[in-house]
């Protein structure tokens, strides 16, 4: 791989040496060709007609789930709550809310995945829990008991706080003289896992070894045990850097520089009980600092939290939904997008990883918008292609695989702001009364149903060959099909110039070597790169066959035409 000649790497590839060589990191061999399927509890199938989704309804659209190829489940918060951030507010870690069932349809639901070959993870919020919750409003009692430091308090109504951090602490809510820090939402206090250095300026600063810190992270420990029981096979962990707090990192270093060895220690804990008590789990994080995650006993994390993501899918979302200009997306028929933005800031995590753990790359979730904003089925297809051949585990995002659209102009619903409410609507099963979601009258609806006539649904695309949810279940096959696309296989990109189409890498374990070439914008493109790859007894195994031709030694070039993919099984030269 080559950078431009002025120290910015990944802004001129135009080569590349495909070896096939690989390492394969300390994770679940289930996982290693794994497809995840995020399942959005509230929306996916209403059982009982209250208009809410629920885990019976999860239970029966299982043979659904297995159909697509998907082999695990990451389902959003599933636990009591007074849902003012839609149930990542929990007030009881132990209970499943009523609206989902109880802990006897989460027993059943594990053991109903597992006859299907799906493992199931739950989502765990760690930093935080919900003001009604019972350890918090016990951490309000201005008399002194064990759950008194439990949260972050100070220790007055008027202590000063970092002046960095203002915005972060309420004043006014408790018995108690003090103010509570949030870890998201004002109704949501961060638990303490205490502060990785101290500042002697803030006396309730406590440290990570603190007595009533170290009980409160045996209790969460006690919190994975109870669902692992129960039958999870592991875990998203929702916020995961935002444990343990510093004084020296800025902004929303939870995300992006928070590297706190308070938090990693937390977490690698947590691994070690799982391999010990429960091998064969698995732990994806949401730090969006794949180095910092995997350090911390991470098997993966996602990372989508950064200004390369949007590079890809989202700056046309953020246009659309919000008037911002936010510049343009690659994978846009526009074609003003920069894959080098990207590629980056993910190669520089791929490559501080790489045997370690995984980089996961979402192409949706429930806080972001859907990647179908305004874009045609065919440019959907190509965004699949892209997410399940790069390195790490897929995850799909419930409706993306019909081309659910985001939806405008809806309501906040349990702290949907944009563009969260218009990505949370309910799956489009069939044509019909709420699309097959609920027998409820519409207007009980969670969230309502696409308005229009020609709303896309599972019934329809069954039938049709050619549909979008058909094309993603191919792909999802040749996942499983070719160990050159498993998790860990060799990643090398041939060709990405700043401000260029198209952007084409090569896949390959042992002697097996997969190119993918993309083309997502409105127009033909043209594109030469080295390589020791053949183009010789090449065959295309998805997408459209496009003109390729060599010079007989290494040089290859390609035109593809607009809005085109294909990936093909390749030959390599004898490798050095």
């Amino acid at each position: 791989m080559q950078g431009n000649g002025c120290g910015q790497p990944y802004r001129h590839v135009v080569s590349g040496t495909v070896t096939g060589r690989y390492e394969v990191p300390d994770c679940p061999e289930w996982a290693h060709r794994a497809v995840f399927y995020q399942i959005y509890p509230q929306s996916f199938y209403d059982s009982n007609g209250d208009g809410i989704g629920d885990l019976q309804g999860i239970i029966q659209k299982l043979d659904y789930v297995k159909s697509l190829g998907a082999d695990a489940i990451w389902i959003n918060p599933f636990f009591e709550s007074p849902f003012n951030d839609a149930g990542y507010d929990i007030s009881d870690y132990y209970r499943v809310a009523p609206r989902y069932g109880t802990n006897e349809d989460a027993r059943m639901l594990f053991e109903e995945a597992h006859k299907r070959g799906i493992k199931v993870l739950f989502d765990f919020v760690a930093s935080y829990t919900s003001i009604e919750h019972e350890w918090f409003r016990e951490s309000c009692r201005q008399e002194k008991n064990r759950y008194s430091n439990w949260y972050i308090w100070t220790d007055g109504t008027w202590a000063p706080v970092p002046e960095e951090q203002k915005d972060r602490f309420i004043q006014g809510y408790a018995r108690r003289d003090g103010q509570f820090m949030r870890n998201f939402y004002w109704s949501q206090p961060a638990l303490n896992y205490g502060y990785e250095h101290p500042d002697p300026a803030f006396p309730w600063q406590l440290p990570t070894d603190h007595p009533d810190v170290l009980a409160m992270r045996e209790e969460m420990k006690n919190v994975v045990r109870y669902w692992m029981d129960l039958g999870a096979d592991g875990f998203r962990a929702d916020m995961a850097g935002a444990l343990v707090k510093s004084t020296r990192y800025r902004g929303n270093s939870q995300f992006y520089a928070n590297k706190a060895s308070g938090t990693q220690k937390f977490w690698q804990e947590v691994r070690e009980i799982l391999d010990r008590e429960y091998p064969g789990s698995f732990m994806v994080a949401e730090w969006s600092h794949p180095k910092s995650a995997i350090e911390g006993g991470f098997h993966a994390d996602f990372y989508h939290w950064f200004s390369g993501f949007n590079d890809l899918f989202q700056k046309e979302s953020w246009r659309i939904l919000n008037g911002l200009s936010e510049g343009h997306s690659f994978f846009d028929a526009e074609g003003k997008g920069n894959i080098t933005d990207f590629l980056a800031g993910y190669m520089e995590q791929y490559e501080a990883v790489k045997g370690k753990g995984f980089v996961c790359i979402p192409v949706g979730n429930h806080d972001i918008a859907r990647i179908n904003n305004n874009r045609s089925a065919k440019e959907l297809e190509m965004i699949f292609a892209f997410s399940i051949t790069l390195p790490g585990m897929p995850f799909i995002y419930y409706g993306n695989e019909i081309g659910m659209r985001q939806l405008h102009g809806l309501p906040h619903v349990e702290g949907a702001y944009k563009p969260r409410a218009g990505a949370r609507t309910p799956m489009q099963w069939k044509k019909g009364p709420n699309a097959g979601f609920s027998a409820a009258p519409a207007e009980k609806l969670y969230l309502p149903v696409d308005p229009a006539d020609d709303y896309p649904n599972v019934e329809e695309q069954e039938k049709d060959p050619g549909s979008l949810l058909n094309r993603v279940r191919k792909l999802i096959s040749l996942r499983k099909r070719y160990k050159a696309l498993s998790s860990h296989a060799e990643f090398v990109p041939l060709y990405a110039v700043e401000n260029g189409y198209p952007f084409i890498y090569a896949r390959a374990a042992d002697e097996e070597a997969i190119l993918v070439v993309l083309n997502p914008s409105g127009q033909e493109r043209k594109a030469e790169f080295t390589s020791n790859l053949e183009i010789a007894g090449r065959k295309l195994i998805a997408g459209e066959e496009i003109r390729m031709e060599s010079d007989g030694n290494s040089r290859i070039s390609v035109i593809v035409p607009p809005i085109t993919y294909a990936i093909y099984i390749m030959n390599t030269r004898r490798r050095s």
